[in-house]
């Protein structure tokens, strides 16, 4: 209930406050891999009560005790870091016939929900993970509490009610979302709950926080949280749901070190899965200027909010096909991917809640299923092993206007090492000539005998594609729909 003017200036200062604090805990050069505990796998037996496996809307029994007991399975696929949807207590009863499966409901904080196990058993994740050289992000509702958690009973004046709904000039902040009640951050009560939850969860082993619907939480709150979790070392993810560049510009420059690239995500969903042209995605990367820490920026190709990415395709084995094109595109941009538990394998699934799928294991995949996750094992060992892929800068080059619509090109450059990068959305195999001069592809200090390169096969396993640089021309030989990456140097 403040005026927009007078919110902006003071989140630029808490902004200011946040960056100015203990260094940057940087996730530059790390891969995500995104759990929802319940669908992921059930470890423990004993605390399945209520679970109906047949019911996409009940529990499904899937726990912590489950997610470290598939820890290798996460490091063998090459993920550096585990982000688990929240795993408070929550709510007892169902809401519009949903149970609180997913983790977004909560009535505390600080207990983890019996359907999830114990704090000993989230200790016990943590301490597992780190030990393999993971990090844990845990995610952090800090907007509302479940539609009948106790503490709306019990705490009224905790909460955004209609009059100060009605009375706002912040609608997203001072109202609910989907009918949630609403915490009032203002309030020292619920300033000092949440603050104390992120010291809470801090203490118990999370290295990062993913900040639920930051849309819709008080912005000086958000400052003075951001503030202390960079004081203590604590990566912050935000969720700004459909966020462009400028919006995570602007978050980034506010104290949040990452939030998602949505039109990045709608970019690749189109132009990938639908085969629209490339032309999406090369607008979105020619913003990359105006991010504070464009090596930190959250990319992805679905989540648990939005239909899997496969799902873009009616034909499974066309949604597999450019699963694999998009998993070794996202492997050569500049950010920290983040992979949601499936789409290695290119599961399919709709709207919420088709797209939370139990997850299946090797040996319930299909031999289809499994070319798709040695894929994307191999995507991302290529990018963990080449400095230029995992933390580089990245230049789009100037593609000519005939092809720009089936036709991608960037490099990525970092310590010396520069890779060239081609996404092909052409239908069919094709091969390319193209200027270096009007591409903009500087080749000094490249080993060219007689201006003619070796030519240079591409780093991905499996991938038939080439590139040779010649007489002042790039030539490619790429197949169709596919992403390949070359090291020059």
């Amino acid at each position: 209930m403040r005026t927009t003017l007078l919110l902006g200036a003071l989140l630029a200062t808490a902004g200011a406050s946040a960056q100015t604090g203990a260094p940057l805990s940087s996730f530059e050069g790390q891969v995500i891999y995104q759990v929802m505990p319940d669908r992921f796998f059930d470890g423990n037996a004993a605390n399945n009560a209520g679970v109906d496996r047949a019911d996409p809307r009940a529990w499904h029994g899937g726990d912590l005790a489950g997610l470290t007991a598939k820890l290798p399975y996460i490091q063998k696929l090459g993920a550096t870091a585990v982000w688990l949807t929240p795993v408070y207590q929550q709510q007892a009863q169902n809401s519009f016939d949903t149970a609180p499966y997913h983790g977004y409901w909560p009535a505390d904080f600080r207990k983890v929900d019996p359907n999830f196990g114990t704090l000993a058993d989230f200790g016990a994740f943590t301490r597992a993970a780190q030990a393999g050289g993971m990090r844990v992000v845990l995610d952090q509702v800090i907007n509302h509490y479940g539609y009948l958690a106790p503490a709306v009973r019990e705490h009224p004046a905790w909460f955004n009610g209609k009059a100060e709904c009605d009375a706002s000039r912040q609608k997203d902040a001072d109202c609910p979302l989907a009918g949630l009640p609403d915490l009032k951050q203002s309030s020292p009560q619920v300033r000092d709950l949440l603050m104390g939850n992120a010291r809470f969860w801090r203490d118990q082993g999370a290295s990062a926080f993913r900040y639920d619907a930051i849309k819709n939480v008080d912005g000086l709150f958000l400052g003075d949280l951001l503030s202390s979790d960079r004081a203590a070392g604590i990566w912050t993810l935000g969720e700004w749901y459909n966020a462009d560049s400028g919006t995570v510009a602007e978050w980034q420059r506010r104290g949040f070190d990452s939030l998602f690239l949505f039109s990045l995500q709608a970019a690749m969903q189109g132009s990938i899965m639908a085969g629209q042209g490339l032309g999406a995605v090369a607008a979105v990367l020619s913003r990359q200027g105006e991010l504070p820490r464009p090596g930190e920026v959250a990319l992805f190709l679905d989540n648990h909010d939005v239909p899997r990415f496969a799902q873009g395709s009616l034909f499974e084995d066309v949604g597999q096909a450019r699963t694999k094109y998009g998993l070794r595109a996202l492997m050569t941009l500049r950010g920290v991917p983040v992979i949601w538990q499936g789409t290695e394998i290119a599961m399919r699934g709709g709207a919420d809640p088709d797209n939370r799928r139990d997850m299946r294991f090797e040996a319930q995949w299909t031999p289809q299923e499994k070319a798709v996750f040695e894929v994307a094992r191999d995507a991302i060992a290529v990018r963990q092993a080449s400095p230029a892929l995992s933390r580089g800068i990245l230049k789009l080059l100037r593609t000519p206007a005939s092809v720009a619509d089936r036709l991608l090109l960037f490099t990525r450059e970092q310590g010396g090492q520069r890779v060239v990068v081609a996404w092909h959305g052409g239908k069919e195999r094709r091969s390319y000539s193209l200027k270096l001069s009007s591409l903009g592809l500087n080749v000094v200090g490249l080993d060219l005998k007689a201006g003619t390169s070796p030519v240079l096969q591409t780093l991905f396993a499996g991938q038939d594609a080439k590139i040779r640089i010649s007489n002042g021309f790039l030539h490619l030989s790429l197949p169709p729909e596919d992403a390949a990456a070359f090291k020059l140097n």
